[in-house]
């Protein structure tokens, strides 16, 4: 899985091709067609959020028409805009999925698209892979600092996320090796999962979410995790913690809570929503 020079993501131009309603087809840095859907805000003018988009990055082999990312749109958009995507090689979106190396091109698509629509304040909130991208993300596109680009993110939600890469220390993360390093996994991954992934291995190894992290401040930045999580155990979200600013960071331990956002609740959902405003509220203050 090739990914270029990490430098060169930051320096990427994020267009849209096409639009129509709330549905867009986005063509990111590398080539790759994008679908994406924006959801309004359902809060009314003049709410401390007003003015802000959410982005959703979802986990592997997920995708915008599914269920739970639908189910947590709905929550989001009651106090933001909404942008839903599918990553490459998911969904409708072309392209074949690199696992989190070149996603974080099309989350800045995504990211691109919010602010072209007017948003003044974008967040960006992952689940498993999507929580690793919009960490590395983060990282690489600026944030509130300088030398911020046009795709950067205000705000910073990683949920079930690892914090390093090729973690096989649990059952269910050496069947997903298996998924993508095998063309039998692969296969059961394009005709079972509908999730089409890329053959080559990571030439260079991107940046991992830990070493992204120590880069995203002084944006804010929220790290969920589940005891029940049975893909990444406890030590990912403290590793992740560890590395962040503490004075711009938190770091939440949901009791029974599994894995991203098939396992999320809505009472969480909605508390990382309030969060995320709570904090553009106090960037506009």
């Amino acid at each position: 899985m090739t990914s270029g020079p990490e430098a060169d993501f930051a320096r990427s131009c994020v267009p849209s091709i096409t639009s129509s309603g709330r549905r867009t087809t986005l063509l990111t840095a590398d080539g790759v067609r994008i679908d994406a859907v924006h959801t309004p805000s359902r809060a009314p003018s003049g709410t401390p959020a007003d003015g802000l988009a959410v982005v959703l990055a979802h986990g592997f082999t997920g995708a915008l028409e599914r269920p739970a990312l639908r189910r947590a749109a709905a929550v989001f958009a009651q106090r933001a805009g909404v942008i839903t995507f599918s990553f490459r090689g998911h969904g409708r979106s072309g392209g074949r999925s690199t696992v989190g190396d070149r996603e974080v091109l099309d989350l800045a698509a995504a990211v691109g698209w919010a602010r072209a629509l007017g948003y003044r304040r974008v967040a960006t909130v992952g689940f498993s892979m999507g929580g690793s991208v919009v960490l590395r993300h983060a990282a690489l596109y600026g944030g509130a600092r300088e030398g911020r680009t046009d795709a950067h993110t205000d705000t910073v939600v990683s949920v079930s996320a690892p914090a390093r890469w090729f973690y096989r220390g649990t059952a269910s993360m050496r069947r997903l090796h298996w998924v993508v390093t095998r063309p039998t996994g692969r296969l059961v991954s394009r005709l079972g999962l509908r999730t089409r992934i890329h053959p080559e291995d990571w030439d260079p190894v991107p940046l991992s979410p830990v070493a992204a992290v120590p880069r995203i401040a002084p944006t804010p930045l929220l790290v969920v995790h589940g005891d029940r999580d049975p893909y990444f155990p406890l030590d990912h979200p403290r590793m992740l913690a560890a590395a962040a600013d503490p004075a711009t960071s938190a770091l939440w331990l949901e009791p029974g809570f599994g894995h991203a956002e098939n396992a999320a609740p809505r009472e969480l959902l909605e508390r990382i929503s309030a969060w995320t405003a709570e904090r553009v509220a106090e960037q506009a203050a």
